[in-house]
């Protein structure tokens, strides 16, 4: 997948769009071709390489012998480079002896299907096509899209969808053809990514993650290169960015999935946490009643024991979180304040939602209380109320007494006693019940937020009942080896494929990852650490949003899951909260000082950190490998805390 938003290209490893499945270029979610074949001297290339050289861009290399001299060995290599914008260059190079006479056929075809059609298996036929100035072009009701070639063709057959060209190579000769794709109507693809006004510009210029781990690097660009190519303009306000939720499935705006990507980034600057947050604050709902102050959002599978989940009453409370620490990481004054009105009526919805009681159930009637709902709404409390503080504005003293009755009731009533040592509750059904069953969900426990002076927020469990939550997510039947599972392995219901019931969610073991350093349960930490970058590696260091939650063993990979986003924007952020936290950066920028809690154990090895952002400001780290920190660059005046 090539992926500079609005812009996508899909195919198979073999490079020939076939105009199978998903094989096409894409504008806005529209299919512009779906088919591009190429030939030479009346043959398909021999498939010999593809590879990723960029988020936008991959290469496929085949071969060929196209004189009868050649032997056993190819004579033409023909590469193509295909790009997200709707571009392919086809380059053929000779290494005959003797000039060649190369003919070259490439075939074109497309349905201009919408990728929903297209994921039901409901393209539609494949349009016909007409031969317009140096390409082809197809047309129908919901519009006309158009390949031009360079050079131009020598011959073009509509009815076949085909271009033709004859090309002398002499010895050690090349020749290219470029193609364009576009949806008419249309001006060029113009990824937000690749602008230099983008809020991660800065980020893949300059940051790096070095050391003895050689994937760390990898990890850290290829996680900023995603991010980047997921960004979308508010098209109402083209200078606020935010991420969409991930290809192909997922390529507009998620807001909880936003929030959460936004949040883990904030070490590469806060331009992204300030655009999302404008751009959602614009969708947040106004006037009277009980979803005032919401910012909407569609609902998320939550597996086989509870019903779907409201991912507008995530993003809700992530709101004021989000906010809250990225004025800690350096968000500007004006930008904290133009936010603020936003972050209040969340917190406003939050107290008038909550009413009397100390627990969030869900907003539609009957609904359970979802023990990280409780632990989404706790953070918001807490976050919101130093925010409130901080800015001079009432409301914070009671949003504290709340989220103090809140942590007494949390751990009398989710919380399930057991021989084993206990465990969080899932949730309470309307009817009282405790759903007892075990997933990652609870890693939302130890996401506690961060206050001023690099302090973590109070939790809602107790430190007992935190190390047990600890040692349950350490366990095998919680750690696959490869990450952390949705669902335990010996919970009814689990499936090493299921969305929320098995499946390793990246984003969750990356918070799981951060909260047990911060809790310093090191070795839970480290094991799940190292298991998520021996994935990455599997998956050239591209995460997906999900794998299989099947036990590692010796020589074994992870399964990849068919339905799973890659790359998707929770994933991406996720390679960059994994690396950061071996750092344990927690920055307090508006008391000029940032507080270093690194992981002793040092799992990686020495990693050196550079190009992040604290208060505004370039910021560099070194971790050695006995877990001490040095900062190496950070701005002016910016005090370190031990």
């Amino acid at each position: 997948m090539c992926v500079a938003l609005p812009g996508l290209a899909i195919s198979t490893g073999q490079g020939q769009l076939t105009g199978r499945g998903l094989d096409g270029f894409y504008r806005a979610g529209r299919r512009v071709l779906s088919r591009c074949q190429v030939r030479v001297a009346g043959r398909q290339p021999l498939a010999v390489q593809a590879r990723m050289t960029a988020a936008d861009c991959a290469r496929f290399v085949g071969t060929l012998r196209a004189s009868p001299q050649a032997g056993p060995d190819p004579d033409v290599l023909v590469e193509r480079t295909r790009r997200a914008d709707g571009s392919e260059r086809i380059t053929l190079r000779s290494a005959a002896v003797r000039p060649l006479w190369v003919p070259v056929e490439v075939a074109l075809g497309t349905d201009l299907a919408d990728l929903g059609a297209i994921a039901s298996g409901n393209p539609g036929p494949e349009l016909p096509a007409t031969v317009h100035d140096s390409g082809l072009r197809w047309s129908c009701a919901k519009g006309s899209s158009t390949v031009t070639a360079d050079p131009p063709p020598a011959d073009a057959l509509a009815s076949a969808g085909l271009l033709r060209w004859e090309f002398a190579l002499p010895p050690g000769g090349s020749a290219s053809i470029e193609l364009r794709v576009r949806l008419d109507g249309a001006g060029p693809v113009r990824a937000v990514g690749r602008a230099a006004t983008s809020p991660l510009a800065s980020a893949l210029a300059s940051a790096r993650a070095s050391g003895d781990e050689p994937a760390a690097e990898a990890l850290l660009r290829t996680s900023i290169e995603d991010l980047q190519a997921l960004l979308l303009r508010d098209p109402a306000h083209p200078s606020d960015t935010h991420l969409a939720a991930g290809v192909p499935w997922r390529c507009g705006p998620a807001p909880a999935d936003a929030l959460a990507a936004a949040r883990m980034t904030l070490s590469l600057g806060t331009r992204l946490a300030a655009g999302t947050l404008r751009a959602l604050a614009r969708t947040q709902l106004r006037g009277r009643g009980p979803q005032s102050g919401m910012i909407p959002g569609p609902l998320r599978d939550a597996g086989t024991h509870l019903p779907p989940s409201c991912t507008g009453t995530e993003a809700t409370l992530l709101f004021p979180a989000l906010l809250a620490e990225a004025r800690r990481w350096g968000l500007p004054q004006p930008d904290t304040e133009e936010l603020l009105p936003a972050a209040e009526r969340c917190l406003t919805w939050l107290r008038t939602t909550v009413g009397d009681g100390t627990c969030l159930r869900d907003p539609h009637p009957g609904g359970p209380v979802r023990c990280e709902t409780q632990a989404h709404a706790h953070r918001a409390a807490l976050l919101g109320a130093d925010l409130l503080d901080a800015c001079g504005r009432p409301g914070g003293a009671g949003l504290r007494e709340w989220a103090g009755a809140m942590r007494t009731a949390f751990r009398a009533d989710l919380w399930i006693d057991d021989v084993g040592g206990g465990r969080p509750a899932a949730a309470r059904a309307p009817d009282g019940r405790l759903v007892p069953h075990l997933g990652a969900a609870a890693v939302h426990l130890l996401d506690t937020g961060l206050l001023g002076g690099g302090e973590q927020a109070p939790g809602l469990l107790d430190k007992v009942q935190t190390e047990q939550l600890a040692r349950l997510l350490g366990a095998p039947a919680m750690d696959s080896g490869w990450g952390l599972r949705g669902l335990g392995a010996k919970e009814a219901g689990y499936n090493p494929f299921g969305h929320r019931s098995g499946a390793v969610r990246v984003h969750a073991t990356a918070l799981a990852v951060a909260g047990l350093a911060a809790a310093d349960y090191e070795k839970e930490a480290s094991a799940l650490l190292r298991g998520v970058l021996a994935a990455a590696a599997a998956f050239g260091h591209r995460l997906p949003e999900m794998y299989a939650g099947e036990q590692r063993t010796d020589g074994s990979a992870p399964l990849p899951h068919p339905a799973a986003c890659r790359p998707a924007a929770t994933s991406a952020a996720a390679g960059v909260l994994l690396l950061t936290t071996l750092a344990g950066i927690r920055p307090d920028a508006p008391g000029r000082t940032v507080t270093m809690r690194p992981m002793r154990s040092a799992p990686l090895g020495e990693i050196v950190l550079t190009g992040l952002r604290v208060a505004g400001a370039p910021f560099s780290i070194r971790v050695s490998r006995l877990g001490l920190a040095m900062v190496e660059e950070a701005a002016d005046g910016l005090q370190l805390r031990a």
